[in-house]
């Protein structure tokens, strides 16, 4: 291969280690939540709605980082499975504020738990003032990159 092509080293890039180290850290998330029956994005969803009670469907596709409409499919298999409970009628305006049930927030606690495991394990070797650069390291990337998603920016 030329030396003279202008690209990306792979082995020095690192976006490519981050989408590397995302792709590991979903996978392993997939394999620890398939034997509850859940996805990524389900338990996104379960998890997003503990901590948040009464979320839109809109709030809860950004947050799950998904499509309404994927968002709105995913809540009505939870619906239907007995998982979250949703008003037939919006109290305000056009939102169905969604609410985990008691077995929801059961099958929650067992994926929470499976999910605290894997970021443990992802984690182990570090020092405790490693994790700390590298909360700071990525919230500051996160930070740089959506400034050019704000208005103006």
């Amino acid at each position: 291969m030329s030396q003279d092509r202008a690209g990306i080293d792979l082995e020095t890039s690192l976006g490519y280690l981050l989408k590397e180290a995302a792709s590991a850290l979903r996978a392993a998330m997939e394999s620890v939540l398939r034997p509850l029956g859940l996805t990524v994005t389900q338990y996104s969803c379960l998890e997003l709605l503990a901590q948040r009670p009464g979320l839109s469907n809109s709030d809860l596709a950004r947050g799950a980082f998904v499509t309404r409409q994927s968002m709105n499919v995913l809540l009505q298999a939870f619906e239907r499975d007995g998982l979250v409970t949703r008003p037939a009628a919006p109290p305000v305006g056009k939102a169905l504020p969604t609410q985990l049930t008691p077995s929801g927030r059961e099958l929650l606690e067992h994926a929470s738990a499976a999910v605290r495991s894997v970021e443990d394990r992802m984690l182990t070797g570090m020092s405790t003032d490693d994790r700390a650069v590298a909360f700071r390291s990525l919230r500051s990337m996160i930070r740089s990159l959506r400034v050019d998603e704000q208005p103006g920016g």
